[in-house]
């Protein structure tokens, strides 16, 4: 479910992502021993039919939160990326040489307030793609030969996320950028 600065609030609208994923935890808990049969059916109706992120909370209340603390992303001559729903650990080391780093962040699920991002890179790039209600810090970076870009966030959508990103970049870039958008949104901003 959704991240926020401060606790999420239970009357937030829950996304299609948001009842998925609980879905998929309740699965995974019925799979550990965690939940009977008929416990795992009463609670999948409940989450499908949740509006809300407090009644998906409440269907997920008892059991335990599956989150990584660290997750490590790593390449060298080549290319790694990180998009799609995925939960975001606590923190998040980027590795790269002769490399490229994308971390998308439009339908990651934050379980916690806040992403601390280490960056370490030489000769590559780090691209972070956030949506309008993520804030991204980039003031921690120490940059040799190279760039730090970033999109000016939209105040007026509140922020669901921060994320902190420090480290060092020697011959790269750490590139903040929103999402792509489609035809449809640029057609629409030009008329």
């Amino acid at each position: 479910m959704s991240g926020s600065l401060e606790p999420v609030k239970a009357e937030m609208r829950a996304s299609h992502d948001d009842r998925e994923l609980a879905v998929e935890r309740l699965r995974v808990a019925a799979g550990d021993g965690r939940l009977g049969p008929a416990d795992l059916d009463e609670r999948i109706e409940r989450a499908l039919a949740a509006t809300t992120l407090g009644e998906l909370r409440e269907v997920l209340r008892d059991l335990p939160v599956p989150a990584e603390d660290e997750l490590v992303l790593r390449a060298k001559h080549g290319n790694v990326e990180r998009s799609g729903v995925w939960t975001l650990p606590r923190r998040l080391r980027v590795d790269v040489r002769s490399a490229n780093a994308t971390i998308d962040l439009t339908r990651a699920v934050a379980v916690h307030t806040r992403l601390d991002v280490a960056v370490a890179a030489a000769h590559g790039n780090v691209r972070i793609i956030a949506p309008p209600d993520v804030e991204v810090e980039v003031g921690g970076v120490e940059v040799r030969a190279g760039n730090v870009l970033r999109r000016k966030r939209e105040e007026s959508a509140p922020a669901r996320l921060r994320v902190r990103v420090e480290g060092e970049v020697r011959h790269g870039n750490v590139i903040v950028a929103g999402p792509r958008r489609t035809l449809r949104e640029r057609l629409r901003r030009r008329g």
